[in-house]
């Protein structure tokens, strides 16, 4: 029998440990993946506070298929669309600038990173859940509620760009 199963029908008959030993499990990967989206680590933690409280929320209509891990991924992809929705419609003048930290010297994974905020929101998404969470096409699309030739097109368009944007900073 599934753990995570097991994790629902306690926390659905009230028991609290269950709730918290769900969101140990799957906490830090769900709070990579935010940070991975939005580069404020306080937005990030957030946003998977919020993931986590949208999960428990809809538990009552909530059906166990063993995708535990795929519904959180689903409601925070949620998250951080709306995020930047939200971000394309604030007024620069009511950004507040932020702080410059210092920067790792660690020149090909700022490259990576780089060129994956070029990306529109659409091939990020499924390049995150691809290349650093690990998620197959069939899970992706399934998170994302788009056909797997959708995520499979995504994916060559984004390892394009990718290419294509690491070629030009090598260059330079």
């Amino acid at each position: 029998m599934d753990i995570d199963y097991l994790y629902i029908r306690k926390i659905k008959n009230g028991d609290t440990q269950a709730g918290e030993r769900l969101i140990r499990k799957y906490y830090e990967e769900i709070l990579r993946y935010c940070y991975l989206h939005v580069p404020d680590r306080g937005y990030a933690e957030d946003m998977t506070q919020e993931t986590f409280e949208r999960f428990f929320d809809s538990l009552k209509r909530y059906e166990h298929h063993g995708k535990t891990k795929n519904y959180l991924y689903t409601i925070a992809a949620n998250l951080c669309r709306n995020y930047h929705k939200k971000i394309k419609d604030v007024p620069m003048d009511d950004v507040p600038e932020q702080r410059v930290e210092p920067i790792p010297k660690v020149e090909t994974k700022l490259d990576v990173y780089a060129a994956l905020d070029q990306l529109p929101i659409e091939l990020k998404e499924v390049t995150i859940l691809y290349f650093f969470r690990d998620r197959t096409q069939k899970e992706i699309a399934s998170i994302l509620g788009i056909s797997q030739t959708l995520v499979r097109r995504r994916l060559e368009r984004s390892k394009q760009r990718l290419r294509e944007f690491l070629e030009k900073e090598e260059g330079q």
